[in-house]
């Protein structure tokens, strides 16, 4: 694993607009509105887009209104971090892409991301390090970093992960990275997830028996493998049959599987120094102010400690099953506990736009395609 780095780093603070889901599909916010919104409320200087959620025709983006928008991202005091593209390799309905058709599926969106003048284009999970190593140039070419998600049920000592750490150390591109998400290193299942299973029916039992579950795949580690994880995954499906609840076995193992990962916090050691971006993935706050899921102090501790001076996306992922609490007050909490932590560690949180630009001008290896004038 990476030794530590001696000098401490001051991650700067942020959201990304997909912890907004439910109050941009019920249509209480535009985008406009939500990017207002993260301003007034004090929840950046730091801001991410999902791009095929928020802009219509994406990656198609005229150059008005991109000069629109980063006007308004401008105006409002915030900075754009880390737009989410996406790899879907499964678009046409009876065949996948082929590498060169997938390189410029991805091109398209890497140039959106420019234009749009993000910094960081989150790359998904299921890209090869072929792929990468190919959209090496492409990233350079556009002056925008490449940070594939380490997301559950995946971790950063997996082989996979690791396959593409070693491939970015051969090609020596500071234009590829990872985005580091916090739901790889959870401690438990969310009690809000618990309770949104209360009230769809499911009994205390068979909930201690969920609960129970996770705590024995927790103990065990992350899964070795796939076949290990497709394990773990049958048996929340078989819990569910097993205690007459079958339509909720599924549900049970998708959360259980792939958004609480039971690795543990030291274990993005193995590629901190690859780290470009950070979804802080988390899912409540409890009575105590609190992520109870979330060891959000710990993982503040370990970016500090290790240097990291990138961005942190608040990722509230509770708005699936929480429709009875606000996700504004939640995150607000989240971010109280981020910028405790980031305190006792010996640092702090960048809350101030001004500072969040220099700062991640100087962590990335250059500025964005939009602002070069290219």
């Amino acid at each position: 694993m990476t030794e530590q780095n001696p000098k401490k780093g001051s991650p700067i603070q942020g959201v990304t607009l997909y912890s907004f889901t439910r109050a941009f599909h019920g249509r209480q916010y535009d985008l406009e509105g939500l990017i207002r919104k993260v301003a007034a409320e004090g929840y950046g200087p730091g801001l991410e887009i999902i791009g095929f959620s928020s802009f219509r025709g994406f990656p198609s983006i005229d150059d008005a209104f991109a000069g629109r928008f980063r006007d308004l991202v401008d105006e409002v005091g915030l900075v754009q971090t880390s737009l989410a593209i996406n790899a879907d390799t499964g678009i046409h309905r009876d065949r996948l892409l082929n590498q060169d058709e997938l390189i410029e599926y991805m091109r398209r969106q890497i140039e959106a991301a420019a234009k749009l003048g993000f910094p960081i284009a989150r790359v998904q999970i299921s890209i090869e390090p072929d792929s990468m190593e190919a959209l090496a140039p492409v990233a350079e070419r556009y002056g925008v970093t490449l940070a594939l998600e380490v997301h559950a049920d995946q971790y950063a000592s997996h082989p996979r992960i690791l396959a593409l750490r070693d491939r970015y150390e051969k090609v020596g591109s500071p234009y590829l990275g990872f985005t580091a998400d916090w739901g790889a290193t959870t401690v438990g299942f969310a009690p809000s997830l618990i309770e949104a299973y209360r009230r769809r029916g499911a009994s205390d039992d068979l909930l201690a028996k969920v609960v129970a579950l996770w705590n024995e795949f927790y103990q065990a580690g992350p899964p070795a493998d796939q076949a290990d994880h497709g394990q773990r995954f049958g048996r929340f499906i078989a819990l569910g049959a097993e205690n007459g609840r079958p339509d909720l076995g599924v549900d049970f193992a998708i959360n259980g599987t792939g958004l609480f990962g039971p690795a543990r916090v030291d274990d993005w050691l193995e590629i901190m120094p690859w780290i470009k971006h950070v979804h802080g993935k988390f899912f409540g706050i409890d009575d105590s102010g609190e992520e109870p899921s979330v060891p959000v102090r710990d993982l503040i501790r370990l970016l500090v400690d290790n240097g990291y001076n990138g961005a942190i996306s608040s990722e509230y992922e509770g708005w699936h099953w929480n429709y009875w609490q606000s996700p504004f007050e939640i995150i607000a909490g989240e971010q109280a506990v981020q910028r405790s932590a980031a305190r006792d560690a010996g640092s702090r949180m960048v809350t101030d736009g001004a500072d969040a630009r220099i700062q991640l001008a100087a962590w990335l290896p250059a500025v964005s395609y939009s602002e070069s004038g290219r």
